[in-house]
């Protein structure tokens, strides 16, 4: 977004659509500690009894 200016946020870049969608898939998935726990979590799942 930084290096697009301005134009990074008008509708005329496809930045500004993945920008868009990658906030709303955040918001949606959790913050990377959530999804960090989560992978931690299915990862030892195998091995803690």
């Amino acid at each position: 977004m930084q290096i697009h200016g301005g134009m990074g946020y008008t509708r005329e870049m496809p930045i500004e659509r993945w920008y868009r969608d990658l906030r709303v898939t955040r918001i949606y998935e959790g913050t990377d500690e959530i999804q960090h726990f989560i992978i931690a979590r299915a990862l030892l799942k195998g091995y803690v009894k």
